[in-house]
């Protein structure tokens, strides 16, 4: 019973984490239109993407300790499954889902919105107190227990790295990427203001996660110099960042019609909240 009564709490949690992490995606305009006209096949490559991508993050922090990559696979889609109930139940609430409406709509509504509200279900587990501290204490999992929290082998990996920071720039890319403001800006901007942004993006992430030294940051030698963090984690995690941000820009629709020298200017801005979810990403997982 102790097994099935943490995997409950976990789909507690990871259903609360649905609606808070996806609350402002929700509730914003924008992305309801999307569900309307987006083009089907970006929508469709959109929510294939996400699942190796839940899957990995299910490995990392799922519903309960998974062992092998086929339990990961099903927190994932549970993940999904809570992901896709509560978005549709919060369109239903708000009024944006009406039984007269074509199913069409509807589902796509629905289904682009169950993206964010996915990852949060999967994020709700470890923010709202989803780590073995919860029953067994916190040294399980230090020790690779029987906490229901995964081992953190995942921090040695650089890979692993540089997907949890796609995680998060995709996660903070969403909320902001479909609202008129990204385009009003880039067009708003100049040269020098586009500069300015990548240095700053740049200076955030290193910043944010090893100069401040929050709780979770990579920990790196103190012999170890400065420049050796910047060009094998920050550098690289920018340019991750990056391409999220014109995935996603992609997938919105946002850069049709327009020259590949236009499109590099929505992209440094997307980038800004891209970088800074990038490097809280690793702090949060």
């Amino acid at each position: 019973m102790g097994e099935t009564r943490r995997f409950l709490i976990g789909i507690g949690r990871g259903a609360a984490g649905a609606m808070l992490f996806g609350m402002p995606m929700l509730m914003t305009m924008e992305l309801w239109q999307l569900g309307f006209y987006i083009e089907r096949y970006r929508l469709f490559l959109l929510l294939v993407a996400n699942i190796p991508l839940l899957v990995v993050l299910a490995d990392r922090i799922g519903f309960e300790r998974t062992s092998t990559w086929r339990e990961a696979f099903r927190d994932a889609m549970i993940a999904y499954g809570l992901g896709i109930v509560m978005s549709a139940a919060v369109l239903v609430l708000l009024g944006d889902i009406k039984p007269d409406m074509p199913l069409s709509e509807m589902l796509g509504k629905i289904a682009i919105q169950s993206v964010p509200a996915s990852i949060g279900a999967l994020l709700g587990r470890s923010q709202l107190g989803g780590q073995a501290g919860d029953d067994r204490g916190g040294e399980q999992e230090d020790k690779g227990g029987d906490g229901d929290a995964v081992p953190n082998e995942i921090s040695t990996s650089y890979s692993r790295e540089l997907f949890l920071m796609g995680v998060g720039a995709l996660f903070l890319n969403l909320n902001v990427a479909p609202t008129e403001e990204i385009i009003l800006i880039s067009y708003k901007m100049t040269p020098w203001h586009a500069i300015a942004a990548v240095i700053v993006s740049i200076a955030i992430m290193h910043g944010f996660v090893y100069a401040v030294a929050f709780k979770g940051t990579h920990e790196m030698p103190e012999e170890t110099p400065w420049w050796h963090a910047f060009f094998r984690f920050t550098l690289p995690g920018y340019m991750v960042a990056m391409l999220i941000s014109l995935y996603v820009l992609w997938t919105f629709g946002r850069l049709d019609d327009t020259a590949v020298t236009q499109m590099l200017m929505p992209v440094i801005v997307l980038s800004v909240p891209g970088a800074v979810g990038a490097a809280a990403a690793r702090l949060i997982l």
